[in-house]
């Protein structure tokens, strides 16, 4: 696990030094090596974090055998043994660098066809003068990039870009304000910046003399097929091998490895799998919260001593949260919404004490049906509800905090998709954004390719968190909080191998009624008890309404406060103020995420513009 940056034909305002700007902002992710490559129109940066193979000789960038290719690489490679052995390479090293440019000499682009893992790679090419960029197909590894005519540079952080340019020819995309408003993230391949983007999952780049060319070289609707996997005992078969595999893989380091373990279904199944395959016993690491509500601590305890880890527990308090906000703000480089990546930053800092490299369970959710949205999906498909949604939505906002945030799920919606998760996660409508923004744009639209057969609403609407919520909020949470703190973290569930039967499962066996995961759940009784999860889905949250209105109330009140929303004027002051006075009822309690979101896009427009 690395940070990597670099660029082509980038003229007369990038320098010498401005490479060096992209490295220093880069290190953090990788604090035990600093390489460079610098020859005619191309430059390459390499801050390594040794993981596999920790001698000198593995440090990037790295050239290739025959002196013609150079590379520099962020991630793991997991089958990069079975690699070299299947296409003869012969090593100097003991690492999977060297085995990954060895097979994209002898295989061109569509190397990546042949690797199973997560990893963002830039290739230059000497001969031809060409640079390519590759990422996974799941987008586990982050990959931004600047993009003018004769000029490319890319980074594994926005903020290296941030820091590298003029602050001129970085211009605020309100698009992508707006979608961040809907949605609690930026989509891809949009980027806070109007001119700076995001490299798709599975997608890749080849820059040279006749501009930029992208293209997918991989896509989850190309691996849905026709036929789907009806017989529950055949699924949990290969399911369990699988992940087994998945996860025996993901063991290998030369550096000490554990796993976070929150006490939910997904963490649970990684790490009591873990436990069968690590030599020795493996570590565990949770965090919990003051607030009984948000905290699982206890189940994930249990958990520990069952599988027989070495477990290791923090409780948060409010006062390190308020601490870690500054961080959090400048940590993920563009607006971000998702309040857990408060926990996963604390988890990461303290699991770092003792091990370098981490599994997590993410992914369970998307390619499970494990979200409530997944069953409004299919509930508000029915030609019965539609008819009746206007009689619903009245109704319903006649009530409580809860029912007043579902009747906003039946508001009529240009989008389905993003319209349900923007709900379930309590953040503006389509609607509501109407009212909100002082610049409105275009309703966000996902853009999904042609899928040979026809996906009930639950299937889209987990197709929809997988394509977007997964990778540009999940992952992007877990990367820049793990890579803070120079962690590698590893996540099993997304082997492609288990992306690929998920989405050819009959939906039956994904979301069972209202109980979702249902197919992950049995696996999980197979490891570990099953009475130690019949409870409800409480996911990896904070208490944050409480924070709101006590010991964060002065931080969230200086950034909704008139003088600093006019400051900006990317929202109507007058709407916030309204929502404000509402929020400070029992009646309109669901109101805090979506001032939340309003606060920490002016946190960040506060020290960034």
């Amino acid at each position: 696990m690395c940070g990597i940056a670099g660029y082509w034909n980038a003229g007369v305002d990038f320098n010498a030094h401005s490479l060096e700007v992209l490295a220093a902002a880069l290190r953090h992710r990788g604090p035990d090596y600093s390489g460079r490559f610098v020859e005619g129109k191309a430059g390459l940066v390499h801050e390594r974090l040794s993981i596999i193979d920790l001698n000198d000789r593995s440090n990037q960038p790295i050239h290739s055998h025959d002196g013609r290719f150079v590379m520099v690489y962020n991630g793991e490679v997991y089958n990069f043994n079975e690699l070299a052995t299947q296409f003869r390479i012969e090593t100097k090293t003991t690492s999977d660098s060297e085995v990954v440019l060895e097979l994209f000499v002898k295989k061109g682009v569509e190397f990546v066809n042949y690797m199973s893992g997560m990893f963002a790679i830039a290739i230059y090419d000497r001969k031809e003068e060409r640079l390519f960029l590759f990422r996974d197909r799941v987008g586990i590894k982050p990959l931004f990039y600047y993009e003018q005519p004769g000029t490319f540079i890319f980074a594994s952080e926005l903020k290296a870009l941030q820091r590298a340019l003029p602050h001129d020819k970085l211009r605020l995309n309100h698009q992508a304000v707006l979608n961040y408003l809907h949605l609690g993230f930026i989509p891809a391949p949009d980027t806070i910046y109007e001119n700076v983007h995001k490299l798709l999952p599975g997608e890749l780049a080849i820059i040279d003399a006749n501009g930029v060319v992208k293209r997918k070289w991989w896509s989850v609707e190309r691996q849905i097929g026709k036929e789907q996997i009806k017989s529950e005992r055949e699924a949990l078969v290969r399911f369990d091998k699988v992940l087994n595999s998945a996860v025996q893989s993901r063991l290998i380091s030369d550096v000490p490895v554990g796993t976070f373990l929150s006490g939910g279904i997904d963490s649970s199944l990684v790490s009591a799998v873990a436990a069968r395959h690590y030599p020795g016993r493996i570590k565990t690491f949770t965090i919990g919260f003051e607030h009984t509500r948000h905290d699982e601590t206890g189940y994930a305890a249990k958990v520990a001593q069952h599988i027989g880890s070495e477990h290791r527990m923090l409780y948060a308090t409010e006062k390190e949260a308020e601490e870690l906000l500054p961080d959090i703000i400048s940590q993920y480089d563009e607006p971000f919404a998702d309040t857990s990546a408060i926990p996963t930053m604390l988890v990461s800092r303290l699991a770092k004490d003792e091990v370098t490299v981490t599994l997590s369970g993410d992914g369970g959710d998307e390619l499970f049906m494990g979200y409530g949205a997944h069953v409004w999906a299919g509930r508000l498909a029915k030609p019965g509800v539609q008819m009746m949604a206007p009689f619903y939505r009245t109704a319903l906002a006649m009530g409580g905090s809860r029912y007043k945030r579902v009747a906003r799920l039946f508001e009529k919606s240009q989008v389905h998709e993003p319209h349900i998760f923007s709900q379930e996660q309590y953040f503006f409508s389509q609607k509501e954004l109407l009212q909100l923004v002082t610049q409105p744009g275009e309703v966000f639209k996902p853009l999904f390719e042609h899928i040979r057969r026809q996906l009930t609403p639950e299937e889209r609407q987990a197709l929809f968190d997988f394509k977007y919520y997964l990778p540009d909020d999940l992952l992007t949470k877990v990367d820049r909080a793990s890579m803070r703190y120079a962690l590698e973290t590893r996540v099993p569930l997304l082997d492609y191998r288990m992306v690929e039967m998920a989405f050819n499962l009959d939906p039956g066996l994904r979301l069972k009624g209202k109980s979702g995961k249902y197919l992950l759940r049995q696996l999980l009784y197979k490891y570990v008890p099953k009475e130690l999860f019949d409870r409800p889905k409480q996911g990896f949250s904070v208490p944050l309404e409480q924070w709101m209105k006590g010991p964060l109330e002065g931080w969230f009140n200086a950034y909704l406060d008139k003088s600093m929303l006019m400051k900006h004027e990317v929202v109507n002051p007058e709407y916030v103020a309204d929502l404000q006075k509402k929020f400070k009822s029992p009646k309109y309690a669901f109101l805090y995420n979506r001032l939340w979101a309003v606060a920490a896009l002016h946190a960040w427009l506060d020290s960034n513009t």
